[in-house]
C-alpha cells in the first residue's frame, strides 16, 4: 500500500501537469486567427469579347532603294518652313563615306601602370579623374592597367607624363591608341 505522502505527491504532480497543459489555453481567452488576404495571380487572364486581337503577319518586302547619286540638301528659310503642306514630299538620301585609314590610329594614350590589385587601380583612377585627367582601367592578363587618354595631341600627353610622374611616382609609356582595339 502506498503511504499518504506518496498519494499526495502523485496528486500534486497531476495537478501541476494539468495546470501546465490546460491553464495557458484557458487563460489566453478567445484566440484570433489572422488570415492574410492574398489574391492568387491567375495563370492565364480571362479574355473578353471587347479585347483587341493581334495577328502576326509576315514582313513586307520594300522594293524602294536609295538613289545612286547623292541627294542635294537644300536649306529652307525659316519663313517658308512653317508653310509646308502635308502633300509636299521631301526626298531624303544617305551618303556613303569611305573610312579614313588615318583616323584608325590617330590618337595617343599613356599607359601609366599595371597593378595586380584592381581596387588600388580603381582608387587611383578616381583620384586622377578628380584631378581632371581622363583616366580609365583595362583588365588584361590578371593585371589592371591604368590608362590616361586617349588624346589627339601627342605633345599634350608628353607634358602630362611628367605631371603624372610627380603625382603617382610612376613613369608612364606613351602608346598609339587604336579605337578598334583599345
Amino acid at each position: 500500500m502506498a503511504s499518504k505522502f506518496q498519494n499526495r505527491l502523485v496528486g500534486t504532480i497531476i495537478l501541476v501537469a494539468i495546470g501546465v497543459i490546460v491553464l495557458p489555453d484557458f487563460l489566453d481567452g478567445k484566440k484570433t486567427h489572422y488570415q492574410d488576404s492574398i489574391a492568387s495571380i491567375p495563370i492565364k487572364p480571362a479574355t473578353t469579347v471587347d479585347s483587341e486581337s493581334y495577328k502576326v503577319v509576315n514582313p513586307v518586302q520594300d522594293n524602294a532603294t536609295l538613289p545612286k547619286q547623292p541627294v542635294k540638301v537644300v536649306d529652307v528659310p525659316t519663313s517658308q518652313a512653317g508653310n509646308t503642306s502635308s502633300s509636299d514630299k521631301v526626298e531624303v538620301g544617305v551618303r556613303q563615306t569611305a573610312e579614313n585609314p588615318k583616323l584608325k590610329e590617330s590618337g595617343w594614350i599613356i599607359q601609366l601602370m599595371a597593378l595586380k590589385n584592381a581596387d588600388n587601380a580603381t582608387n587611383l583612377v578616381k583620384d586622377l579623374q578628380k584631378r581632371g585627367y581622363q583616366a580609365h582601367t583595362k583588365k588584361e592578363n590578371g593585371f589592371t592597367r591604368v590608362i590616361v587618354g586617349p588624346n589627339l595631341s601627342k605633345k599634350k600627353l608628353e607634358r602630362e607624363i611628367v605631371e603624372l610622374q610627380k603625382i603617382t611616382g610612376s613613369k608612364g609609356r606613351l602608346l598609339k591608341f587604336n579605337p578598334l582595339n583599345p
